[in-house]
């Protein structure tokens, strides 16, 4: 028997497979599925089990534990409800409030998959933490782990992923992520099992809906306040509902005329106000992040020229990086780019190497670029 692995299983076929093809390469393989937080029961459903967390619906574990089962590996359901409503519903709550807009898969993935389930597997004497995600580590000529893209572009999850550090890396395997999407779906087809045609699972996984609006309505009422909407000079437009139900670059849903189309510029939170402008007056050329996770374990010497990402699925622009004093960066990109969001991770990229990332802080546009 080889070294004990545990695998990270959601009954989805990106995990299941992930498993598989442990068991082929001669791992002693462990299926353990995280029950995580969800809404008690509530106006939108009275009837609703508080364990129906779209990650981990009863569903879910009956299609996991069955894919293990057909593998012959043993299962176990391991309840972190406490831990995931700490780290990431609770900061989810807390950055909305504070006129941001979060991505819940990178604290996550730093607090809950990667912290709390690594710790778990190490304590059942596992090698390895496996997971269904496309990406893929690898050891550097230096020794250091490395982060890179999956090999299915539209699939790649290293931007969610850039939260890792040497420790987490030389510890996790990531099987599906030499393969495309296609070739996953045929290996579960091939191998019969049951999570073959099951759907994608879902970002926010712990509001029951989906409605992040009405989670937010329900948790945290004392955030939503409607206030003014205003242009840059201050002029009042209109009213809106409150700070949360909107996010950077946002057009629906304003309810103000300008004869021209209006997009969301900022979220003022001092003055309660949503600020409004031109399309033209959300291209920004530099922003700044906190505290980075350098990947390498250090911050390099000087500045980077590399690709930044800004958001889970756009694509890397061309941008120079300086590491700060403070741990931060600050980011200059060689062009505009549009709708930079507070709250949301700017990952750096070299090629489809992944360097590491942080979140943002603040943008802007300088009238001349320099640097």
């Amino acid at each position: 028997m080889g070294e004990r692995v545990v695998v990270a299983m959601s009954g989805g076929v990106d995990s299941s497979v992930a498993a598989a093809l442990l068991v082929d390469q001669g791992y002693e393989v462990v299926g353990v599925m995280l029950r995580l937080w969800s809404e008690p029961g509530d106006g939108c459903d009275p009837l609703r089990p508080a364990s129906d967390n779209r990650c981990c619906t009863l569903e879910a574990m009956h299609v996991a534990r069955s894919v293990a089962e057909r593998l012959g590996i043993p299962f176990y359901v391991v309840n972190a409800e406490e831990r995931f409503k700490a780290a990431v519903v609770e900061m989810f709550i807390r950055e909305y409030s504070s006129g941001r807009t979060p991505n819940p898969c990178l604290t996550c993935n730093r607090e809950v998959r990667f912290g709390y389930l690594l710790s778990y597997a190490r304590r059942l004497g596992a090698r390895y933490l496996a997971t269904g995600h496309y990406a893929r580590v690898r050891q550097g000529p230096d020794g250091r782990f490395q982060l890179w893209r999956g090999v299915d572009r539209a699939k790649d999850q290293s931007y969610v992923l850039s939260v890792l550090g040497q420790e987490q890396l030389q510890q996790v395997l990531f099987p599906v992520g030499e393969r495309t999407k296609g070739e996953v779906r045929e290996l579960a087809a091939a191998r019969g099992l049951p999570a073959a045609t099951r759907r994608e699972s879902q970002d926010l996984c712990f509001v029951a809906d989906g409605d992040y609006r009405r989670f937010l309505r329900h948790w945290a009422p004392e955030a939503i306040r409607a206030g003014p909407i205003l242009d840059r000079q201050g002029r009042l437009l209109g009213t809106h509902r409150g700070l949360p139900f909107y996010t950077i670059g946002q057009r629906e849903g304003l309810g103000v005329a300008a004869g021209h189309p209006l997009y969301v510029l900022a979220l003022d939170v001092e003055r309660n106000a949503l600020i409004v402008g031109r399309g033209e007056e959300l291209e920004h050329n530099w922003l700044r992040t906190g505290r980075v996770n350098w990947i390498a374990g250090e911050p390099p010497v000087g500045p980077l020229h590399v690709g930044v990402q800004i958001r889970y699925r756009a694509m890397p622009a061309p941008a120079t990086v300086w590491p700060l004093p403070d741990g931060g960066a600050r980011v200059r990109f060689a062009g505009a780019v549009r709708a930079i969001t507070p709250g949301q991770a700017a990952v750096f990229y070299e090629g489809d190497r992944c360097l590491g990332g942080g979140v943002i802080e603040e943008s802007g546009r300088d009238a001349e670029q320099s640097g």
